[in-house]
């Protein structure tokens, strides 16, 4: 099992499109551990823990997002897997 950790900056018009819930629907499908937030300045933030395969597809889902949302641009970091979630959610 290839596990990996992602941080990823989304821009564009991702908020009150339902975002974030798609974005954690998307990744507990896929059995992912982590979060998403909103950011003061209008963009999302996430943390995606999981299978290297997962998170990627989850990554790919984020660059499109739900049929409202505009995603301009999207920044992945990639980190340490650290094992520190047990499930993923949505921070507010």
């Amino acid at each position: 099992m290839n596990l990996v950790r992602a941080h990823v900056f989304v821009e564009g018009r991702v908020q009150g499109v339902f975002y974030r819930d798609s974005a954690r629907r998307r990744a507990q499908e896929l059995g992912l551990t982590g979060w998403v937030r909103n950011l003061p300045d209008g963009r999302v933030e996430a943390v995606l823990e999981g299978e290297a395969s997962a998170v990627a597809a989850t990554v790919a889902y984020l660059r499109e997002g739900p049929p409202h949302a505009q995603v301009r641009s999207v920044e992945v970091a990639h980190e340490p897997f650290t094992g520190e979630f047990s499930d993923f959610s949505v921070s507010y």
